[in-house]
């Protein structure tokens, strides 16, 4: 059982901080903040833990309960997590019970006038290069290249992830002048893929994975091939009740050391004193604080909890208004009274994927569209999770990915017409009728992201282009404010649950240095250290929770 850390010599009684959500940043700070001897208190508005990484259950017309994760399924390099985790005197492996995927994905990758390709990926290197060689010979040797370029590349970015980028004189650092010729700036995904591989399936097979972060591999930074490098290196997992059990780990981490998490209880303000903040008004009523970090949407909470006259340039209403923000997304939920033959991610892209995204991305997001052929993402857990769905039943995960809300589509019309276009894809592309297995339903649009604080219903957070990176990113620390901070996808490093965790780890560092508090002594493991057996504390998926590879191109 962790132990709280003692107070401060400095502080009489400990300091006092809010945390604004229970989402990962959030809660993972808290828990950092309290292992270092902070009285900590969280305030979340909707009645469950985890923000976007929160749970829905769903009563089915059958009686039975169904189980999904509302946002984020992937969970990518456990070994942050568990770093947090130390940090408080516990360990990932006793906070959750981790399944490596393999494989990982299965991808279907539409082909104009052709079948499509099929692509199981998987961690084993050797057994990927005879897949990708299945598709082109040349890029199957180029994929071991791929591989080795992207862990240096994310050896030299390392730095960068875990510090905060106040200015461009942060970038002036030896560090960060050497990791500029691996990051390659100038290029984008795209145009960075095209120079491994030649195949289109296998240059979108590496670079689909931008849309983790909302974004086109074809306007993405080449910095972010490095997220399929991530899973290659690390693996994709599963954690045993979804990702939501994480969130609810790290409470229970949280409360273990005084933290409090206070649930369905919205923040409707800030107090200030001059242009410190002071506290927060929830319930109607003043809680003092000696800081407050915010883990809602950050432009959401910025422009909604924060005066304007107390903001400084780059922080107004205005300037929000003109920031790019990722693309949303349609999603159903579905409990299914059996059993689905697909593996645990089934990832379709489109025939026409680059126009697809152009559709959902154009002019900023204000004149994006819907497309006959949508690519879309089915997460099957129960194949691997047996807590999700009764025994013989499935609770199916499916996102499309679609324009945010400053495309001003009416989804009470598009909503059900998407609805039904899903269902033919899903039939149509991965030869699974769902409809008269569906016992329990529920679709959100991206209204309903919106309607829960987040900005534009950008799912995914502020764009993560160059002009929005770095010190170009609301700052961990609110400039001009004295006690108030940033943290989650809004901020530096983006979005993500691996970089949420970085995210954590900077502001409630910035914070212990401002009041003076040593670190928790806990080991810290760098990224670039990890090796691949680290990054697996717990136990692999049975051959069964998978079903078996298919060939490349099958």
């Amino acid at each position: 059982m962790p132990t709280p850390a003692p107070t401060s010599p400095g502080h009489a009684k400990p300091p006092r901080v809010a945390i604004v959500g229970a989402g990962p940043g959030g809660l993972a700070a808290g828990v950092l903040l309290a292992a270092r001897g902070v009285d900590v208190t969280v305030f979340e508005r909707q009645p469950t833990l985890g923000g976007r990484t929160s749970r829905i259950d769903l009563e089915g017309d059958d009686g039975e309960t169904y189980r999904f994760d509302r946002g984020p399924t992937f969970f990518l390099m456990p070994h942050v997590l568990d770093e947090i985790c130390r940090a408080a005197g516990t360990r990932l492996a006793d906070m959750a019970d981790l399944r490596r995927l393999d494989p990982m994905y299965r991808l279907v990758i539409g082909q104009a006038g052709g079948k499509p390709v099929v692509l199981n990926a998987t961690q084993d290197l050797d057994r990927m290069v005879e897949r990708i060689s299945a598709i082109d010979a040349h890029d199957g040797k180029a994929f071991r290249r791929f591989i080795d370029d992207n862990r240096k590349k994310l050896d030299a970015a390392e730095p960068i992830l875990r510090r905060p980028i106040r200015s461009a004189l942060d970038l002036a650092r030896p560090d960060a002048l050497a990791a500029a010729a691996h990051i390659k700036p100038h290029l984008s995904v795209h145009q960075l893929l095209k120079k491994y591989f030649r195949h289109p399936a296998v240059q979108l097979g590496v670079s689909f994975q931008s849309k983790y972060l909302g974004m086109s591999p074809f306007d993405c930074p080449s910095l972010f091939t490095i997220l399929p490098f991530i899973e290659y290196e690390y693996g994709i997992w599963h954690p045993i009740g979804g990702c939501n059990a994480l969130m609810h780990g790290l409470a229970r981490t949280l409360e273990s050391l005084g933290g409090r998490v206070r649930l369905a209880t919205p923040v409707e303000s800030l107090d200030f004193s001059g242009r410190r903040v002071t506290g927060v008004i929830a319930g109607g009523e003043h809680h003092a604080f000696d800081h407050v970090v915010l883990n809602a949407d950050a432009a959401w909470a910025l422009t909604h909890l924060v005066p304007e006259p107390l903001r400084e340039a780059g922080y107004t209403d205005a300037d929000f208004d003109q920031k790019k923000y990722s693309c949303s997304t349609f999603m159903l939920y579905l409990g299914l009274d059996r059993e689905v033959d697909l593996p645990h991610h089934t990832i379709y892209t489109s025939a026409g994927y680059k126009q697809n995204l152009e559709d959902i991305g154009r002019d900023a997001g204000f004149g994006g569209s819907l497309s006959d052929d949508p690519s879309f993402y089915v997460c099957n857990p129960s194949r691997t999770d047996p807590t999700l769905a009764p025994a013989g039943r499935s609770a199916l995960y499916v996102l499309v990915p679609t324009p945010n809300t400053r495309a001003k589509i009416d989804w009470s019309v598009e909503g059900p017409r998407l609805r039904e276009r899903a269902l033919d894809q899903i039939r149509e592309r991965l030869g699974l009728d769902v409809r008269p297995h569906i016992r329990a339903e529920l679709a959100l649009t991206p209204d309903d992201w919106r309607a829960q604080g987040i900005q534009f219903g950008a799912t995914f957070n502020l764009a993560h282009g160059l002009d929005q990176m770095l010190h170009k990113r609301p700052q961990h620390k609110v400039p001009g404010l004295e006690g108030l901070w940033l943290v989650g996808g809004g901020t530096h490093p983006g979005s993500g649950l691996p970089v949420i965790f970085l995210s954590s780890q900077i502001t409630s560092r910035l914070i212990g240095e401002e009041l003076g508090l040593p670190d928790p002594a806990a080991q810290r493991i760098s990224l670039k250290t990890r090796t691949k057996s680290d990054s697996a504390p717990i136990q692999r998926a049975s051959p069964e929770a998978e079903p078996a590879p298919e060939p490349a191109g099958v």
